[in-house]
């Protein structure tokens, strides 16, 4: 079975989402989930940005900051600063960032 995209944190104050990064892309876009070699579901997310000096992580932090209506300062990215494997940490009420991020995927089983 896969591991689902995010985990609650253990303190209750967000969840932590796992996500695959396509820099230099036709479009800013999150295109649903797809899993990894270890069975762990990961959100696809795009940016037309290149990788270099944090343009690419900063898009990304802006495209699911206006695609989800979180705040900015409310994302964090706390692995792969320079892998397209990333690992963020999103401070909130678990309940509702997950019916979000359910939202985010067009209702696919996160």
């Amino acid at each position: 079975m896969d591991k689902p995209v995010f985990e609650r944190l253990g303190d209750g104050s967000g969840i932590r989402l796992f996500l695959r990064l396509t820099p230099k892309a036709s479009r800013n876009a999150i295109a649903g989930l797809i899993a990894d070699a270890n069975g762990r579901q990961q959100l696809k997310a795009s940016v037309t940005t290149v990788p270099e000096n944090g343009k690419a992580n900063a898009a990304l932090i802006k495209l699911l900051a206006k695609a989800a209506k979180w705040p900015k300062s409310s994302i964090e990215i706390v692995a792969g600063h320079t892998d397209r494997n990333k690992i963020l940490e999103i401070t909130g009420d678990p309940d509702r960032l997950m019916a979000q991020l359910h939202e985010l995927t067009g209702g696919e089983d996160i």
